[in-house]
């Protein structure tokens, strides 16, 4: 019966191990976000290029767009960068949410890299992030023309996840909500 005991700390062990490899085969983006087919929540931020300037939600009204959540901390974010610099040239509208970071690192950060955003608001306190439900950057948004999350990817936004998004994009684009 001793003995036994000796194994209880290995059983569990294993057993923790099993159901931590198990989520490691999980899909981020197949987190369900609360806010899709919801409005883009409320909010006043500063614009991050003009402090002065304040943005809120009606930035998305009028035409779909890409909400795109980044920080010069993020690694992946570097990634992604030029692929959303590539979007921005075939007239994908990105409004940007400088998350969690300092207002002069960022603006750096835009200046050596190209600004891809045609509003880019600076989320210092991460108030705009956690109503979006944010996880981590990079994260983006597909907004339709009336400010409704359409879609949400989770991680870089690269050729492969913009091939899923497109066909979106060009639906809302065209019209078709």
């Amino acid at each position: 019966m001793k003995n036994l005991k000796l194994f209880v700390p290995l059983g569990i062990f294993l057993v923790l191990a099993v159901f931590l490899l198990k989520g490691l085969d999980r899909d981020p983006n197949a987190m369900p976000s609360a806010l899709l087919g919801k409005p883009v929540p409320p909010f006043r931020l500063p614009d991050l290029i003009d402090e002065t300037q304040p943005v809120t939600e009606a930035v998305f009204q009028g035409q779909p767009a890409l909400i795109n959540v980044w920080g010069t901390w993020c690694v992946a974010c570097r990634v992604e960068h030029p692929f959303l610099m590539d979007l921005a040239k075939r007239g994908v509208p990105i409004i940007g949410v400088n998350y969690k970071d300092e207002r002069s690192l960022a603006l750096r950060w835009l200046e050596e890299r190209g600004d891809p955003y045609q509003v880019n608001l600076q989320d210092s306190d991460g108030t705009l992030g956690v109503d979006l439900g944010v996880f981590g950057a990079p994260e983006t948004y597909l907004v339709d023309s009336r400010g409704v999350i359409r879609y949400k990817h989770i991680g870089v936004l690269d050729e492969q996840a913009w091939s899923e998004m497109e066909p979106m994009y060009a639906a809302l684009k065209g019209g078709s909500p």
